[in-house]
């Protein structure tokens, strides 16, 4: 594999806030704590209070580890038991449980948070990283996760959900199961991902337990650990804050104050808080609680309590209250010595949101790091770029906008409207002035002559582009293939393919290789170029 690098800007993927979070825009500042640095982390390593109880932490992961099918990994045994050290520091990332792990970026963010591990612990050696895989097990939107796309082909899987994801039982999956196995091939890599798939689904009765499988089989050589927080002994740390903010309504006012802020500085507000961020939880339901009529109420059931016994339930049962998007951030910073978060573009959004709630509970707000994007190449498709003399950033343009790049480099027959447009301009720039000086109310008339001078240019270079188009059927014919495998589902690669054939082809390599290649901090999309 072969790694180039282009600037975010430059795939017009990505949203103008999280460019500005990355180009640290001062009016963001207020919004987050530490820069995403080695600065950074060295300000954060010299003032970090950690809240959470580490003995629990360890006492769960190894209840939870216990429940594999296969031994834990020395690497893995030995982080688990590194956390329960002063100078153990934790770098998350957190998704849903996709099916078979879902999209490529799943894969990328873990790959993100390891590299990041192995960076910080080069300098800063007296200190340990962690990388961790934080389950979101008590989402319960199954239709995001229930699906995957395989070189192209969407799999589903048809079954009722309406409660946590992560408690949701694997009967049922298997024939699913083998349209993936079908699907990967016969190469030693793709039988010995089937296999691991086939134990995952097979040998683990809730789609938690068979995540946390397969995530391992991936990872566990670079001591990766997978966290389930849906565990009583965890929430147990959090039950003063979901105490606090059920009846006091904190997150609510603080983000919603926020989110004017961010507004008001020119950034989309990614998610709107509710009054109580937090969801009723058992094994049959996740549904939101509301207040209503003095009562705290479970929707869609018969639950509700008054305040003293809604203090006192959450008290003796704090499994059952599940932080929605707006708390679950707080949550993982009571149970974890953590240091940073590495999420998605709208996730480092989100995030930006909570900066107020997290000095409000005197919570350490971790570093935001974008996690690795990346675009997988073939060798074919390299050559194929370089044939129709297009550099990489060119690709990532409209389909349109690709083919006008193209014929302006290769026709000597196409009128570019942008350089005319500017002549027109000066000329008209000119007539104005002196219809100025000879009646002022002529100025309106010749800005609209202009006007209707430029839909005309406009108008023209349509048809002549239609025109030119015909001249060059073969090379339009090659663009519009190659922009349809960049851009599967209408959007880029990373955000639909799953890994499952690059696995097929090149198997522990592939992982090896996006590790090496990828550069948490120096945030840059990810060109990785693959060889036969």
């Amino acid at each position: 594999m072969k790694a180039h690098y282009i600037d975010y800007r430059d795939t017009q993927s990505f949203s103008s806030g999280l460019l500005r979070y990355l180009e640290q825009d001062p009016l963001l500042k207020d919004f987050y704590g530490q820069s995403p640095s080695i600065d950074g982390f060295k300000k954060i390593l010299d003032g970090k209070k950690v809240r959470a109880n580490r003995q629990v932490l360890v006492q769960v992961l190894h209840e939870q580890y216990d429940r594999l099918s296969s031994p834990i990994a020395d690497k893995v045994k030995q982080n688990i038991d590194l956390l329960q050290e002063e100078n153990t520091f934790t770098i998350t990332t957190g998704h849903q449980l996709n099916i078979f792990t879902g999209p490529l970026y799943f894969i990328y963010k873990i790959a993100t948070a390891i590299k990041l591990s192995q960076e910080l612990k080069s300098q800063f050696p007296d200190k340990n990283f962690i990388p961790v895989y934080w389950m979101a097990t008590e989402d319960h939107d199954f239709e995001e996760i229930n699906h995957t796309y395989v070189g192209g082909k969407k799999i589903a899987w048809d079954k009722e959900c309406k409660g946590a994801t992560g408690r949701l039982s694997t009967e049922g999956i298997n024939e699913i199961l083998h349209q993936y196995q079908g699907i990967l091939g016969a190469s030693p890599n793709a039988l010995q991902l089937a296999r691991w798939v086939k134990e995952a689904y097979e040998e683990h009765t809730n789609l938690a337990d068979a995540t946390r499988y397969l995530v391992n089989q991936l990872f566990e050589k670079y001591g990766l650990i997978v966290l389930d927080a849906d565990h009583q002994g965890l929430k147990k740390q959090f039950l003063k804050i979901v105490q606090a903010d059920i009846s006091e309504q904190h997150s609510y006012q603080l983000i919603a104050e926020t989110n004017l802020q961010l507004k008001k500085s020119g950034v989309e507000v990614e998610v709107n808080p509710r009054e109580i961020n937090f969801f009723y939880l058992n094994h049959e339901i996740r549904e939101r609680i509301v207040f209503q009529d003095g009562f705290y109420r479970v929707l869609n059931t018969n639950l509700q309590f008054n305040l003293d016994e809604l203090l006192k339930h959450i008290q003796e049962h704090p499994e059952k209250f599940s932080p929605n998007v707006c708390m679950r951030p707080l949550y993982q910073e009571c149970i974890l010595p953590n240091l940073a978060y590495v999420g998605g573009g709208a996730e480092m959004l989100y995030w930006l949101e909570l900066k107020s709630t997290f000095t409000h509970y005197q919570l350490d707000f971790p570093i935001l790091i974008l996690r690795n994007s990346a675009q997988i190449i073939s060798e074919e498709q390299e050559h194929k770029i370089k044939r129709l003399g297009l550099d990489y950033e060119d690709v990532f343009q409209s389909l349109d906008q690709l083919k006008k790049t193209w014929l302006l480099q290769n026709s000597n027959h196409i009128l570019n409207v942008d350089q005319e447009r500017g002549a027109f301009k000066s000329i008209f720039e000119q007539i104005k002035e002196l219809a100025l000086a000879i009646d002022q109310t002529l100025v309106p008339s010749t800005e609209a002559v202009e006007a209707r001078l430029y839909k005309a240019l406009d108008r023209l270079e349509t048809k002549l582009l239609k025109a030119e188009k015909r001249n060059h059927e073969e090379a339009m014919a090659q663009l519009d293939k190659l922009h349809a495998d960049f851009f599967p589902q209408h959007g880029l690669q990373e955000r639909s393919e799953n890994f499952g054939l690059y696995f097929s082809s090149f198997g522990s390599v592939f992982i090896e290789q996006l590790i090496a290649a990828f550069k948490p901090l120096d945030f840059k999309f990810t060109l990785i170029i693959l060889s036969k």
